[in-house]
């Protein structure tokens, strides 16, 4: 582990990584106190812990927290994936790190045009601003592993 994080490379994408998967946490929170605000429960045997069946029901903000957290794990595990073993492949600090960058400030505007419910097309063009690094690091990834194919 200690060879790894005296990589300059892994060392910076750990760094973006943890803090999106904390933005993720966040998020999850974020969507339980809207449920508990709202009192709109997915589970019965919450519903009555909190009031009673009644609330057992769907809320539209309650629904948008919850798909910001889903859409940040369709996208942020793929990006660990890819970042971990980028950074094994030998690749410019600078670039890197403008890679994980990118992605991370990306995510960012992503989950709050999600959660602010943003003027389209603010969303849209964060998600793909975001995986433009995903995809120029896979296929750094797969240049660097052809010959082994």
């Amino acid at each position: 582990m200690a060879v790894l994080i005296r990589n300059e490379v892994f060392s910076c994408f750990v760094f973006y990584g943890v803090l999106l998967v904390m933005k993720m946490y966040i998020v999850a929170i974020i969507t339980g106190q809207v449920r508990l605000r709202k009192k709109a429960f997915a589970n019965p045997e919450d519903s009555l812990r909190h009031g009673g069946l009644q609330y057992h029901r769907e809320d539209p903000y309650v629904e948008r927290c919850r798909r910001a957290h889903i859409n940040d794990m369709e996208n942020i595990l793929p990006f660990l994936f890819l970042g971990a073993i980028y950074s094994m492949t030998g690749p410019c600090l600078a670039v890197a790190r403008l890679h994980f960058l990118i992605f991370f400030v990306a995510r960012m505007l992503h989950t709050f045009a999600y959660l602010l419910a943003l003027q389209a097309p603010t969303r849209s063009l964060a998600y793909i601003v975001a995986q433009i690094p995903c995809v120029s690091m896979a296929l750094q990834i797969l240049i660097a592993v052809a010959a082994y194919a």
